[in-house]
């Protein structure tokens, strides 16, 4: 029996170094090796043991090491990423967080909202909570890596209340991005969003 437990453990383990320092494991990368059951003791075990570590519940990574930090865990964004690829959901960051990602605000928000087509749910990551919530396609649809985080910055601002620094900044930001992802953009967001994205095509 101990036999058989050593060898789960090994066999995930093996999995886990197979692949770059920082990956993301969920519990389904190993079913082919063991019951449920004996994959959560196993992983359970190795994590006691300091083989790998718990980023949160369900998820497990062997972490990088910086030789002045120490141990590197994966953040929010990260696990965010992580389910929704698992669970093949579409997530787009909003309020404060697509905010911050933009450069328009420096605050780090400790509650992380992404808009998603998959499951609702909260995730605590370290102090970070990340919430993931249910809306309408139509949300979902925009292509612009930029121009779908202005759309939900400025849905956080509000309408008339955006600063000409916002502004100049968006417009630089979207300076990087693809025309004809901002022109396919514009017709999803309201049309005070769709104005200030088409005056980035004029600037």
């Amino acid at each position: 029996m101990q036999e058989a437990t050593l060898n789960i453990e090994n066999q995930i383990l093996n999995k886990m170094k197979r692949a770059r320092e920082g990956t993301l494991f969920f519990p389904d990368n190993f079913k082919s090796k063991a019951g449920s059951a004996a994959l959560r003791k196993a992983l359970q075990r190795l994590t006691d043991n300091g083989y790998i570590a718990r980023v949160t519940q369900g998820i497990y990574t062997i972490p990088e090491k910086d030789s002045l930090i120490g141990i590197i865990l994966p953040g929010a964004e990260a696990v965010a990423k992580a389910i929704a690829k698992r669970d093949k959901a579409t997530i787009v960051p909003t309020g404060v967080y697509a905010l911050n990602k933009l450069g328009l605000s420096t605050q780090v928000p400790l509650n992380i909202v992404y808009l998603t087509d998959g499951a609702a749910r909260k995730i605590k990551v370290g102090r970070q909570t990340i919430k993931f919530k249910k809306t309408t396609p139509k949300n979902l649809l925009a292509k612009g890596p930029v121009s779908s985080l202005v759309i939900q910055a400025l849905k956080a601002i509000g309408k008339n209340k955006v600063s000409p620094q916002e502004i100049e900044r968006i417009n630089n930001l979207l300076k990087q991005e693809d025309k004809l992802l901002i022109k396919h953009d514009m017709r999803l967001a309201p049309q005070w969003i769709a104005d200030i994205l088409n005056q980035s095509l004029n600037s």
